[in-house]
């Protein structure tokens, strides 16, 4: 008599799939109801618009740019209206008409590279457009604007050998090339403008910050290809806490072996940043970027309880505890974004989606004329709204989960 055979060999010869293995393979699903993952369909013809709106059922990190321009266009349309008016809310701020005045506070953070690219010109139209209402950059995204003014960058390439530029007096950002001499001619604008600002600390009693620096600067380049013309005409305050770390930093350094003594007080920019958002009834950050420029946004937003939104853009990684590739749940448990926000973080290097996000956000209002009808000059807009007591106490039950 035979041994007996194991259920393998009779699976084989009944010619039935193991049990093991069909259960394995062929569990059955759940029902899913997220929307469905497909493509734009170049058969319906080259529609940008339509394009960007497929992007959110794309996947990766086109998904995540999807729901970025969610958040973007949730900001530039939030107006007070869209909340209800509280028992004890003022007079002046009752109406539907006054409501719809007061709106979202937007706060634009970048890193110089940004500036050293063509997507300096995409800044530009935002500060041309009253678009931002907060600046914060590092010094190379002050000085490199001003810098494009009085002469050109150009293509280069990443591999280009460091020994052969230096000797040449080439200076290489990425891809791009910097002549030396670009420098040489910042320097000749920018020194005697230094002078002016050294006699009028000493004869007016002027102190100044690197946002008053900034707005100086903006009104003597009177250029407007310049993001920092348009936001000295536009009044939009530039902040840039490491205003000495790049050439104006050197401009400072040899002033100070020919001058001694020019000020300048970076504590009244930090009372001031922090203003911006202690007084501002809805705040929204796009940070394009890490370092500096996202903490010192992000912090700013903490003395409010946390942004409304937020749009992260970076490359950066969370694994070494770094800032600037911290995710936004992380600002979230700083209290540097509010707890019931909806913020996105896109993994991708900048200059390829920021032209997106202007063509898909941005530039639509201001093309229909939207932005000008509804904003104007800006007067009538209010940027800055206490909460009423009543609406204090939600949001102080809405961070202490009481109900």
């Amino acid at each position: 008599m035979g041994a007996d055979k194991s259920e393998e060999e009779e699976s084989v010869a009944s010619g039935q799939i193991p049990e093991i293995a069909d259960d394995a393979v062929f569990l059955s699903s759940e029902t899913v109801d997220t929307p469905v993952i497909q493509g734009y369909d170049f058969n319906n013809g080259v529609d940008f618009n339509a394009m960007m709106d497929q992007m959110m059922y794309t996947g990766f990190q086109a998904t995540n740019l999807g729901l970025a321009f969610k958040q973007i266009d949730a900001m530039l349309d939030w107006s007070l209206n869209d909340e209800p008016v509280a028992d004890d809310e003022d007079e002046e701020f009752r109406s539907e008409e006054a409501r719809l005045d007061v709106r979202t506070k937007v706060w634009l953070s970048y890193t110089s590279n940004i500036i050293s690219s063509g997507c300096r010109e995409l800044i530009r139209y935002i500060a041309e457009h009253h678009m931002a209402q907060v600046f914060i950059t590092t010094a190379g995204g002050i000085e490199e604007d001003f810098i494009k003014c009085l002469a050109d960058f150009h293509l280069g390439d990443f591999a280009l050998d460091g020994k052969t530029l230096r000797r040449r007096g080439l200076n290489r950002t990425g891809n791009l090339i910097v002549p030396n001499d670009n420098y040489c001619k910042f320097e000749e604008w920018i020194e005697p403008i230094i002078d002016k600002m050294h006699d009028e600390q000493e004869q007016d009693g002027v102190i100044w910050t690197p946002s008053t620096m900034i707005h100086r600067f903006g009104k003597e380049i009177n250029d407007p290809r310049s993001v920092y013309y348009w936001c000295y005409k536009n009044n939009i305050p530039v902040f840039c806490p490491a205003i000495t770390d790049g050439s104006i930093g050197d401009m400072i350094y040899f002033h100070s072996y020919k001058r001694p003594g020019f000020i300048i007080d970076i504590a009244a920019d930090i009372r001031k940043v922090n203003d911006e958002s202690v007084k501002a009834r809805h705040t929204g950050v796009i940070v394009i970027g890490g370092g500096v420029v996202k903490h010192h946004a992000m912090n700013a937003n903490l003395m409010r309880n946390g942004a409304d939104h937020v749009v992260y853009i970076n490359t950066a990684q969370e694994f070494d505890g770094c800032d600037s590739g911290a995710r936004p749940d992380e600002a979230v448990s700083w209290g540097k974004i509010r707890i019931d926000a909806k913020p996105v973080k896109v993994y991708t290097e900048a200059t390829l989606v920021l032209p997106l996000i202007i063509g898909k956000c941005f530039a639509p209002r201001v093309a229909s004329g939207e932005w000008e009808r509804t904003r104007g000059d800006g007067t009538r807009i209010v940027y800055n709204k206490s909460y009423t007591p009543s609406e204090h106490d939600k949001e102080r039950r809405k961070l202490m989960a009481v109900n």
